[in-house]
Protein backbone atom coordinates (compact mmCIF):
# COMPACT_ATOMS: atom_id res chain seq x y z
CA UNK A 1 0.00 0.00 0.00
CA UNK A 2 0.89 3.00 -1.31
CA UNK A 3 2.05 5.99 1.39
CA UNK A 4 -0.19 9.10 2.26
CA UNK A 5 0.50 12.23 0.62
CA UNK A 6 0.64 14.17 4.31
CA UNK A 7 3.09 11.09 4.95
CA UNK A 8 5.64 11.51 2.22
CA UNK A 9 5.36 15.65 2.95
CA UNK A 10 5.99 14.92 6.57
CA UNK A 11 9.30 12.78 5.28
CA UNK A 12 10.05 15.41 2.74
CA UNK A 13 10.20 17.97 5.72
CA UNK A 14 12.17 15.95 8.25
CA UNK A 15 14.81 15.31 5.25
CA UNK A 16 15.06 18.74 4.60
CA UNK A 17 15.10 20.04 8.50
CA UNK A 18 17.70 17.14 8.79
CA UNK A 19 19.76 18.37 5.70
CA UNK A 20 20.24 21.78 5.94
CA UNK A 21 18.29 23.18 9.16
CA UNK A 22 18.70 27.10 8.09
CA UNK A 23 16.76 26.61 4.79
CA UNK A 24 13.87 24.58 6.44
CA UNK A 25 13.51 26.93 9.08
CA UNK A 26 13.20 30.11 6.57
CA UNK A 27 10.84 27.47 4.41
CA UNK A 28 8.99 27.24 7.57
CA UNK A 29 8.72 30.83 8.45
CA UNK A 30 7.90 32.12 5.33
CA UNK A 31 11.30 34.60 4.53
CA UNK A 32 13.21 33.14 1.28
CA UNK A 33 16.65 31.97 2.01
CA UNK A 34 19.14 30.22 0.22
CA UNK A 35 19.61 26.47 0.20
CA UNK A 36 23.28 25.51 1.48
CA UNK A 37 24.43 24.86 -1.72
CA UNK A 38 24.04 27.98 -3.27
CA UNK A 39 25.88 29.87 0.11
CA UNK A 40 28.72 30.85 -1.76
CA UNK A 41 29.62 33.97 0.50
CA UNK A 42 33.50 31.97 1.52
CA UNK A 43 34.16 30.82 -2.59
CA UNK A 44 34.18 34.55 -3.12
CA UNK A 45 36.33 35.93 -0.80
CA UNK A 46 38.81 32.91 -1.83
CA UNK A 47 38.64 33.70 -5.20
CA UNK A 48 39.20 37.39 -4.10
CA UNK A 49 42.04 36.47 -2.02
CA UNK A 50 43.42 34.06 -5.16
CA UNK A 51 42.91 36.94 -8.00
CA UNK A 52 45.41 39.66 -5.84
CA UNK A 53 48.25 37.30 -4.86
CA UNK A 54 48.03 35.99 -7.61
CA UNK A 55 48.16 39.40 -9.39
CA UNK A 56 50.78 40.66 -6.80
CA UNK A 57 52.55 37.70 -7.96
CA UNK A 58 52.76 38.76 -11.33
CA UNK A 59 54.16 42.50 -10.60
CA UNK A 60 56.71 41.31 -8.20
CA UNK A 61 57.68 38.31 -10.63
CA UNK A 62 57.67 36.49 -7.90
CA UNK A 63 56.77 32.66 -8.66
CA UNK A 64 56.17 30.99 -5.38
CA UNK A 65 53.03 33.96 -5.20
CA UNK A 66 51.96 32.84 -8.92
CA UNK A 67 52.12 29.52 -7.67
CA UNK A 68 50.07 30.40 -4.37
CA UNK A 69 47.44 32.20 -6.69
CA UNK A 70 46.89 29.69 -9.01
CA UNK A 71 46.11 26.87 -6.06
CA UNK A 72 44.18 29.28 -4.72
CA UNK A 73 42.43 29.82 -7.90
CA UNK A 74 41.57 26.05 -8.11
CA UNK A 75 40.17 25.41 -4.87
CA UNK A 76 37.85 28.80 -4.76
CA UNK A 77 36.23 27.22 -8.36
CA UNK A 78 36.20 24.04 -6.20
CA UNK A 79 34.31 25.95 -3.61
CA UNK A 80 32.03 27.64 -6.31
CA UNK A 81 30.48 24.43 -7.87
CA UNK A 82 26.99 23.87 -6.46
CA UNK A 83 27.12 20.04 -6.68
CA UNK A 84 30.78 19.65 -5.14
CA UNK A 85 29.51 16.81 -2.74
CA UNK A 86 28.18 14.36 -5.45
CA UNK A 87 31.37 13.47 -8.05
CA UNK A 88 31.57 10.21 -7.38
CA UNK A 89 27.59 9.40 -7.38
CA UNK A 90 26.08 11.35 -10.23
CA UNK A 91 27.06 9.04 -12.80
CA UNK A 92 25.22 6.22 -10.46
CA UNK A 93 21.81 8.22 -9.84
CA UNK A 94 21.68 10.14 -13.67
CA UNK A 95 19.03 7.86 -14.97
CA UNK A 96 16.71 8.65 -11.80
CA UNK A 97 16.04 11.52 -10.00
CA UNK A 98 17.16 11.08 -6.84
CA UNK A 99 19.87 12.65 -4.98
CA UNK A 100 21.55 15.81 -4.80
CA UNK A 101 23.00 15.66 -8.61
CA UNK A 102 19.18 15.57 -10.20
Amino acid sequence: MAQSDDERLLDLEAHLAREDPRFAAAFRDGRPARPREYRRTGAWWTLAVAVVVLTTGVVLSDGLLIATGLVLCGVAVELLDPHRGCRGSCEEQRGSAQGPCG
